[in-house]
């Protein structure tokens, strides 16, 4: 169940969002509530939520500032802005933060519910057979990527972000920088890819990282918060929690299975 934390400095909308929203039914449960970004990084902190609701305008610290310390502090946790019609496209713009959506207020349930979804899908554990070790692991193809560029009549947009995935996979890359970049809307691209893939965006993205990761962790010549850092998930704790969540087996185990089965 996905926990969310709400930050709105309008005490009407944020209590709506809070007490008559049907969460259950959207698979998640509010943990925390906050009337501006100062408030909502200290319920971060207590909460550990796996998402932010939060509007872009409050007093004492708003919602961008918010988010880039999120980025920062708590890279896993997932922004979802609040906006108005006014502040639409300055809510594009500021979804490159650290934020994977934006809903427009008054807040739509079924836009939140179709959100929440995507989330659950980017979040929820990978079943794997077997018992999930180092060799299970490192035997395990997260991605057959020349097998999806090998694709026959790929969609030109799709080759485009597998692309751009395997060249700046260690960088800070959304798709709504690549859908700006091609000129083409972020839902677009986002069916487009899930029709031809399967997979999310961020899917291919971390699964593409983990790749890198393994081959990085199997030269045996880097420390985990290296390789960490080297393939794009920056903080250590967020490697180790999309390590586990994909492969369900921890960076460490996988190097003591690895290191074990070298020394036979």
């Amino acid at each position: 169940m996905l926990k969310i934390a709400i930050v709105e400095d309008e005490e009407i909308i944020r209590m709506g969002l809070a007490y008559t929203v049907d969460w259950q039914s959207m698979g998640a449960q509010v943990v925390g509530e906050a009337a501006d970004g100062l408030e909502g990084l200290e319920i971060v902190a207590a909460a550990r939520p796996d998402v932010v609701l939060t509007d872009i305008r409050m007093p004492r610290m708003n919602g961008l500032d918010m988010a880039k310390v999120l980025a920062e502090k708590h890279p896993a946790v997932k922004v979802v802005f609040l906006t108005s019609y006014a502040d639409f496209e300055y809510a594009r713009q500021a979804v490159r933060l650290n934020a994977c959506d934006y809903l427009l207020k008054p807040v739509d349930e079924g836009e939140l519910a179709k959100v929440l979804a995507r989330l659950h899908e980017e979040m929820a554990p990978r079943e794997v057979e077997g018992h999930g070790g180092a060799d299970d692991a490192g035997a395990k193809t997260l991605v057959d990527w020349q097998e999806l560029l090998a694709q026959e009549g790929l969609n030109a947009y799709v080759r485009q972000v597998l692309e751009k995935i395997q060249v700046e996979y260690a960088s800070r890359l959304s798709i709504e920088d690549c859908a700006e970049a091609m000129q083409v809307s972020t839902s677009y691209l986002s069916r487009k890819l899930k029709e031809v893939t399967g997979h999310t965006f961020g899917t291919l993205l971390a699964r593409y990282r983990l790749q890198e990761a393994l081959k990085l962790l199997d030269d045996g010549r880097y420390k985990v918060y290296e390789v960490a850092e080297y393939t794009g998930f920056g903080e250590y704790k967020n490697f180790c929690q999309v390590f586990k969540k994909y492969l369900q087996v921890s960076p460490k185990r996988y190097m003591q299975e690895r290191e074990l089965k070298l020394s036979k």
